[in-house]
């Protein structure tokens, strides 16, 4: 099965911090993979914009050498780079003192999507949304797409929106959240509302719990400044977690539109119980064999900030009443791994008799490494002796269940600034739902800070602090592993 590319209008791409490491990383490379895969035609112009006194060749210089470290191998073909470059511009300019940007008003194109990525910090965002509207540079076709974080509490979040809604429409503004563009991610709606199969059972008649883990390996290497004011809660648990809590419990739109879908996912999170404080748990790394510990990477000796967060949350409505999500994060964990476990309950009734144990299944959305779906049944164990059971998974790898054309499927931002260039905003948050999500989180943190709570060492490279494991046992539960 080859997935089918479906091409998108001409479109100008403005970049604004085009020479930092997220557009070096990620954006740009993943647009090249988007015009390696045809699916641009043949007037699509991507405009570098940042302080940087390049030229237009060296920008290209710039580009290409991105390219060559972070674009896949496929696409290392020195034709497809050179043309690809051909549509790559540049200019210098600054979001306070108003320079470079009639130059940068001379070089797009007329009549056409004009799209404006905000690839800096957020204390530029207004600033920039000012300067674009000053110099007349927004059409009723533009888009600007705003990255993470989007505001450090609920204060700032609504100060943001209210500045860029007094320049742009809600329909013209995309917040992205990387994590909504995986492959995985958006087949929970898929598997849910695309499958008789599940969807009667997803309810809290018939599931245990569900546990939501995004566990990484890495550290906070060069993010040090930022991480240590924003920690596991803002930089994660707010938003990333909180919209995979919001596709596993939303109820089914009425169609798939982005209005719709997100505003079901909203009244997720209206429905959130505040949390208790004796359901979460904070974490802090200790230094290893793989570096150093958290306060001494950031630092700060007396530090707070957590680097590792796990917590038990309640959505009160009627489809989920009763039934707890367990939601856990952290850095410097045994392995990278992100998944959701819906643990169903097991059956009423067992009429093989206490002998056999207890048996559940376990519906598991792998999200990465690894991308997938595996469901854990009961069978029984072959061979003579009786009826034993065993558990067993159906397990299905998306590279190997959708063919070689799907051995490297685009990306996340891949599909995000395609569906920027498109106008599709379902997989983007609307300025309501980002509002409603600190507003929830406010309380957690503001009641760390009352209590002057101090976050629990836990050793690089294990699964966090062992209060987690508490957090668990004390409702007869136990975490699904962290799995490479």
């Amino acid at each position: 099965m080859v997935s089918r590319v479906i091409p998108v209008e001409p479109f100008d791409l403005v970049v604004f911090g085009g020479t930092g490491d997220l557009a070096q990383r990620k954006i740009l490379p993943a647009l090249f993979r988007r015009f390696c895969a045809g699916q641009w035609p043949d007037d699509v112009q991507i405009i570098g914009a940042a302080r940087a006194g390049f030229d237009r060749d060296g920008f290209r210089d710039v580009v290409a050498e991105s390219m060559r470290r972070h674009a896949p191998k496929h696409c290392q073909d020195a034709g497809k780079m050179a043309a690809f470059l051909q549509r790559v511009d540049y200019v210098p300019l600054d979001a306070s003192t108003g320079e470079g940007w009639d130059q940068l008003a001379e070089k797009l194109s007329v009549d056409r999507v004009r799209a404006f990525y905000f690839s800096v910090g957020p204390r530029l965002f207004g600033p920039l949304a000012d300067r674009i509207k000053a110099h007349a540079l927004a059409t009723a076709r533009t888009r600007i797409v705003v990255e993470k974080p989007f505001g450090h509490d609920l204060e700032s979040a609504r100060a943001l929106n209210a500045t860029l809604a007094e320049h742009f429409t809600e329909g013209q503004i995309y917040r992205i959240d990387h994590y909504l563009g995986k492959e995985t991610v958006q087949n929970l709606m898929a598997v849910r509302f695309g499958n008789m199969l599940f969807e009667p059972l997803w309810n809290s008649q018939y599931v245990d719990h569900i546990q939501i883990t995004v566990a990484e390996s890495v550290g906070i290497d060069g993010r040090e400044e930022y991480y240590d004011r924003a920690g596991a809660m803002r930089d994660m648990m707010q938003n990333h977690l909180m919209q995979l809590l919001c596709l596993i419990a939303m109820e089914p739109p009425a169609k798939f539109d982005p209005d719709a879908v997100r505003d079901e996912k909203l009244k997720v999170i209206r429905a959130l119980d505040p949390v208790k404080p004796h359901h979460i748990v904070r974490g802090q790394f200790e230094g290893g064999t793989n570096g150093p510990g958290y306060r001494a990477t950031v630092g700060n000796p007396r530090s707070t900030t957590e680097s590792y967060v796990a917590l038990r949350a309640h959505v009160s409505n009627w489809r989920w009443a009763g039934t707890p999500f367990y939601l856990r994060t952290g850095k410097r964990l045994v392995a990278r791994s992100s998944v959701i476990n819906v643990m169903f309950k097991d059956a009423p009734h067992s009429i093989f008799g206490e002998e056999v144990g207890r048996h559940a299944n376990v519906l598991s959305i792998r999200l990465q490494p690894n991308e997938g779906i595996t469901l854990k049944v009961t069978i029984k164990e072959p061979g003579p002796g009786g009826m034993r059971l065993v558990d067993v998974p159906l397990d299905m790898s998306f590279a190997e269940a959708l063919g070689p054309g799907n051995q490297d499927p685009p990306d996340a931002y891949e599909r995000l600034v395609m569906d920027v260039i498109r106008g599709n905003q379902t997989l983007f948050m609307r300025g309501d739902e980002v509002e409603a999500a600190w507003a929830w989180t406010d309380p957690i943190i503001a009641g760390w800070q009352a209590r002057g709570d101090v976050p629990k060492p836990y050793d690089s490279g294990s699964t966090g602090p062992g209060d987690a494991e508490l957090l668990m046992k004390r409702d007869g539960r136990h975490w699904q592993g962290i799995n490479p």
